[in-house]
């Protein structure tokens, strides 16, 4: 895709803000990281996000508790419109040298990023002088920050792929245990037997799950179920598919099945499924754990789990936002301190962004009471050691072509509407166009 011609016209969208935050947030647990910054009084911060709605509102007050920390540093920050718009934006504004001092990037976006030279590497011997170590975040996030054997990026969270159920229904099924909780539903014929269960209670579906409109959930159910199944998309160096058809085959009959029985939803677009979910109609709901609050606010009797282990072990699709440094060649040591002192900042105080569903990536806060005590956010907190990233290459992560794209095939096969060996021809076409196109911002 051709970049825009014009680098300069890059301006902050529209966004709901608080007019008021009450000063500061709570004191962060003792993480090690740097509490307050040293920089020079005048010092200034671009910082880029992607944050809306609920995120945005967080990202807002955890901001403004840094800047009541830190009121010598201008901290100037611009949300823009999440998905390839951001991501154009920020590939113009570092190849323009226009770039902001901090931004957000998808750690699934990284090999679309790094090789290109559109973000600087991170100095280890100043991240460490902040507080801010390998050993304090999961291992595979942290592998999956580095490109080339370089480190580009600082995790934040994780955002899995989860399992909303309705309390209520799913007791009435008898499918709770004694602590009111769903046990893991191991298997195929689990599941359908859950779902039964709750339609029996509902007289709808028992799952309710996206499958039309532009949203991402075919994309993030497939590659969590064929993950499980031992499915590769590509070989390991990216360039040739591995695409296995048996586990194409036997994950789209599943989802297939779910449909033709009457168990799971069809034609739904995100806001429906949610809105459906919202008031009471259906026992389960499969999508991104950050509707937890939209649920919270609604008085719904939920509760979540990591996603059900249909095909092997409960692998979950996932992304991680994370912090990168975009590229500067003028950068100075001062700056990049400075920088690694702002991530610092929002990583000790990440339980505040747990509230919305996502799992601290930073391994202090992710183990503290404070985050530990969160329900229902932190009953999936388990799954971080086995989130599956998208495979590494320019075309995946999130709002990538490769979602879009496979949605637009995986969406009709759910509902029925093609059939399963034309899903699987067609999912093997796209890879192979998605292979023989060039990386556009490399």
């Amino acid at each position: 895709m051709p970049l825009p011609p014009d680098p300069a016209a890059i301006a902050p969208l529209p966004r709901r803000r608080f007019l008021r935050l009450a000063g500061g947030l709570a004191a962060a647990s003792t993480t090690g990281l740097a509490a307050c910054g040293t920089a020079d009084p005048g010092s200034s911060l671009r910082y880029w996000n992607l944050f809306s709605g609920g995120d945005g509102e967080t990202m807002a007050r955890m901001l403004a508790g840094y800047r009541a920390r830190n009121p010598h540093v201008d901290l100037d920050e611009v949300t823009l419109e999440w998905g390839d718009r951001y991501y154009t934006k920020l590939a113009m504004a570092g190849a323009a040298q226009r770039a902001p001092d901090v931004a957000i990037l998808h750690l699934g976006r990284l090999p679309a990023f790094a090789p290109g030279g559109l973000l600087d590497p991170l100095r280890p011997d100043l991240l460490a002088r902040a507080g801010i170590g390998g050993a304090d975040f999961p291992a595979g996030l942290w592998r999956r920050s580095h490109h080339d054997g370089r480190l580009f990026a600082v995790p934040l969270d994780t955002h899995p792929f989860v399992q909303y159920y309705n309390v209520e229904v799913c007791r009435e099924a008898g499918l709770l245990d004694d602590r009111d909780r769903l046990p893991p539903l191991d298997g195929p014929e689990a599941v359908r037997t859950a779902l039964r269960a709750a339609r029996r209670v509902t007289g709808t579906p028992g799952l309710l799950v996206e499958t039309a409109g532009e949203g991402v959930t075919p994309w993030r159910l497939f590659w969590s179920l064929y993950r499980q199944a031992g499915g590769d998309l590509l070989t390991p160096d990216g360039t040739r598919s591995a695409l296995d058809d048996a586990a194409l085959t036997g994950v789209l009959g599943f989802l297939q099945s779910l449909s033709d029985e009457g168990l799971a939803s069809t034609g739904l677009s995100a806001d429906g499924a949610i809105a459906l979910f919202s008031s009471g109609r259906a026992g389960f709901f499969w999508h991104g754990e950050w509707e937890v609050q939209t649920f919270l606010n609604s008085g719904l009797p939920f509760s979540m789990t990591r996603f059900p282990g249909v095909f092997g072990p409960p692998l979950a699709e996932a992304d991680s936002h994370a912090f990168v440094l975009p590229r500067r060649p003028d950068r100075s040591a001062e700056e990049h301190l400075l920088a690694y002192e702002f991530i610092a900042a929002l990583l000790a105080r990440s339980a505040t962004w747990a509230e919305g569903g996502h799992i601290p990536a930073y391994l202090p806060v992710a183990r503290s009471p404070e985050y530990t005590r969160m329900r229902p956010q932190s009953l999936y907190r388990s799954v971080i050691d086995d989130v599956q990233l998208d495979p590494e290459v320019w075309f995946a992560g999130s709002g990538s072509r490769l979602w879009s794209e496979m949605t637009a095939i995986l969406g009709p096969v759910m509902d029925g509407r093609t059939s399963v060996p034309r899903g699987v021809a067609r999912i093997h076409q796209l890879v192979q166009d998605l292979l023989d196109t060039p990386n556009p911002v490399s």
